[in-house]
């Protein structure tokens, strides 16, 4: 599509936008009596105007029956768990591959229990390197419970010099080339920094290949991207709910599992008793036996008013599908960077975008590198009602949400920019 750089070609854009309904059944925070300008999904997303509702009826249940609403709550506690049907359909999983539990880092360290199970020469991960820290915490912890550190343990996969993402290319013939050394193959989904969409489907194939077990950190691809991780046969993966999937500060985050290993019961896991099958969960005995798939992974009770404001937003997102919710991201962060180009190209802006221009290779994220006054501008753009993010050392990242974000949001932002 051609665009314009125009506040009335946005809103036409707006006008012709199948999804923008969506955008009414979120709280849009206010400054100066004027809605911001937010573009900070990526960190965390806009609350539901139904969030409260949801918990409000959980608690009227707590009020009502309290221990009782384990089984006779409107939304049975003992079983909640079970509501978050949509979030397999975000990822591309079974019914049963996917869980709601916990918080990510908790998940990635019970996945890694799991799935990295180092045997003689071959007992290294490989990331990419510069990971979210909490990525780069876990497996480094992960790797001292087993006896190595982190810079022996670790294959860490970095752009070329001069280049800001990582080439398909190079991550495979690393792949390759330490085939035998690989025990686990451990990425995000989506670079945090650079905005970078890897191929998972094509990376997980090739860890396969070396003989390597394959998981990602989805904290920036659940609920942004389209995932198929059934079948493109991924080990494993974990994710946050609080970013794009808008379920508040600390939201519970997600474990898929796949087939393969979730009907093996007998697989080493850290147990609780959640997790037990939950036909002899209360008779209290000795003895684990995991429920198949996903759930079997549990440890605890469900974090039920957490839960809630999730099911609050997953209910929302089962209004539409990843695949409309894509569609209309790449016309919106298409423009973003129209936009962007222009003033590059016309030299009004000192700025360069790190995220790849292929917009297979990304998400709805563009990163912005900036000059020497980067941090100046960020603080400017932020008193001027726009919500972005900044990451050291020089990067502005925009993140125009598909769910609730506006053509002329984009258009407002370049102008202030």
């Amino acid at each position: 599509m051609p665009f314009e750089n125009s506040l009335a070609f946005a809103q036409q854009l707006d006008k012709e936008d199948t999804l923008a309904h969506f955008r009414n059944q979120y709280f849009i925070p206010e400054k100066d009596g004027k809605p911001i300008v937010y573009l900070c999904g990526n960190s965390l997303g806009l609350q539901p105007k139904t969030t409260s509702a949801y918990l409000q009826q959980e608690l009227e249940d707590w009020k009502n029956h309290a221990v009782e609403g384990h089984f006779e709550a409107k939304n049975p506690w003992f079983k909640y768990h079970h509501f978050f049907t949509k979030a397999a359909d975000i990822v591309g999983a079974l019914p049963n591959g996917v869980v709601v539990m916990n918080t990510l880092t908790v998940n990635l360290h019970l996945m890694m229990v799991s799935f990295y199970r180092p045997q003689g020469k071959r007992y290294k991960i490989l990331m990419e390197g510069g990971a979210f820290p909490s990525d780069q915490y876990a497996v480094e912890s992960q790797l001292n419970f087993h006896g190595y550190n982190y810079p022996e343990g670790v294959i860490e996969l970095k752009p070329r010099a001069g280049e800001y993402t990582l080439r398909t290319e190079d991550i495979l013939n690393t792949i390759v080339q330490h085939a035998d050394e690989i025990a686990l193959v451990m990425m995000g989904g989506v670079n945090y920094y650079t905005g970078q969409l890897y191929d998972l489907k094509t990376i997980t194939e090739a860890g396969h290949k070396a003989g390597a077990l394959v998981g990602f950190d989805l904290a920036h691809a659940a609920g942004n991207v389209p995932l198929q991780l059934h079948d493109w046969n991924v080990d494993f993966a974990v994710w946050c709910s609080y970013k794009y999937l808008n379920s508040g500060p600390g939201g519970p985050g997600g474990v898929f599992v796949h087939e393969q290993h979730g009907n093996n019961t007998d697989i080493v896991r850290f147990a609780g008793w959640w997790g037990n099958e939950e036909s002899t969960r209360f008779l209290m005995q000795p003895g684990f036996k995991a429920q198949k798939g996903a759930a079997g992974w549990q440890l605890s009770n469900a974090q039920v008013l957490a839960m809630a404001a999730h099911k609050a937003s997953l209910d929302i997102f089962s209004q539409t599908t990843m695949q409309q919710l894509r569609n209309k991201s790449l016309l919106l962060t298409g423009y973003l960077e129209f936009l962007l180009k222009e003033k590059i190209n016309n030299h009004q802006l000192d700025i360069k975008i790190i995220t790849p221009e292929n917009s297979e290779e990304r998400g709805c994220q563009l990163s912005l590198l900036t000059g020497n006054n980067g941090k100046k501008t960020f603080e400017k753009l932020t008193a001027h009602g726009v919500v972005a993010d900044w990451r050291e050392p020089n990067v502005i990242r925009i993140a125009p949400t598909p769910m609730y974000n506006s053509f002329e949001d984009v258009y407002r932002f370049v102008a202030l920019l």
